[in-house]
């Protein structure tokens, strides 16, 4: 029994051993991670993804996740190149390319880039007017991501953007610019309601155009068939006209000196009623009665 139990307790002991070995030589590594691992204080590289084995007490391992990261640098107090005082928070995003000089070449990689992302803040701001500042946002996180990315390439991290997310101008600033806007809304307003007048003018005039051509129209239109209706009517008086001569040169071809002598008879007592004293007698006349006289001597 006694043997039995000291067998036990060596398998145990065995097995305890084993196990321990295989916690500490075992790594799973996920893909986005790498295993910096140093053998007898030296660095051998980085290992992974997968799984990693180790030698227990001899090897050490430090995790470098290599997904793309963002912190947050709080409010920080600058002042600008015109000695305004403003307040400026950012965010700014890197990503590990090296795991093993971003454990070799810094201590604390976080707390160094914190540090050094807000004295890069200052340094930018301290070179810049407090309008600018304002104005040219977008420059300024260029420019902060340039600089950040210079001090950190040596880490074998890369920034790949910073953004600024809010600056507070002093309070004099503040209710400066709040007049500003409040009198830039007025101009668009007046601005807005001037073009407003000047466009209901224009539709206006367009409109007084627009009809005056098409009252112009009509009256084209209406003189147009005024003078083609008196047209008309001229050539049906004329057409008129001519037939009665015709049908009359008709008649009068049926017609005998005596009869057109009566005619000028009639003629001649009409005159003869009338007030006038002086008449006057075509030279046919006289021929006219020479014919009615022969005609009643036969």
């Amino acid at each position: 029994m006694e043997v039995f139990s000291l067998v036990s307790c060596v398998l145990f002991l065995i097995l305890l051993g084993l196990l321990v070995f295989l916690v500490n030589a075992v790594r799973i590594v996920p893909e986005y991670e790498r295993l910096v691992v140093f053998r007898l204080g030296r660095c051998i590289g980085s290992r992974g993804p997968g799984l990693v084995l180790l030698i227990p007490v001899i090897d050490r391992a430090r995790r470098v996740d290599l997904r793309e990261q963002v912190r947050e640098i709080p409010h920080q107090t600058s002042i600008t190149k015109d000695n305004a005082p403003i307040s400026i928070d950012f965010v700014w995003y890197y990503k590990v390319l090296d795991p093993a000089q971003s454990v070799l070449q810094v201590s604390n990689f976080e707390a160094a880039a914190q540090y050094m992302a807000t004295t890069t803040l200052r340094a930018v701001i301290g070179g810049i007017l407090l309008d600018d500042v304002l104005s040219q946002r977008e420059h300024i996180n260029q420019t902060l991501r340039v600089k950040l990315d210079e001090v950190t390439e040596r880490w074998g991290v890369k920034v790949t953007n910073v953004e600024i997310r809010e600056i507070i101008p002093p309070r004099e600033v503040q209710e400066a610019m709040n007049k500003q806007m409040s009198a830039e809304r007025i101009r668009r307003a007046v601005v807005t309601e001037s073009q407003g007048q000047r466009e209901a003018a224009i539709n206006v005039a367009e409109g007084e155009k627009q009809a005056a051509i098409l009252r112009a129209e009509g009256q084209k239109q209406a003189a147009i068939l005024q003078a083609e209706g008196e047209r008309q009517a001229q050539i049906l008086r004329a057409e008129g006209f001519a037939q009665a001569l015709e049908r009359i040169f008709t008649v009068a071809q049926t017609v005998d000196q005596k009869t057109m002598t009566l005619q000028y008879f009639e003629t001649l007592k009409a005159l003869g009623a009338s007030p006038s004293t002086k008449y006057i007698f075509p030279m046919e006349f006289t021929s006219l009665l020479e014919n009615f006289t022969q005609g009643g001597k036969g």
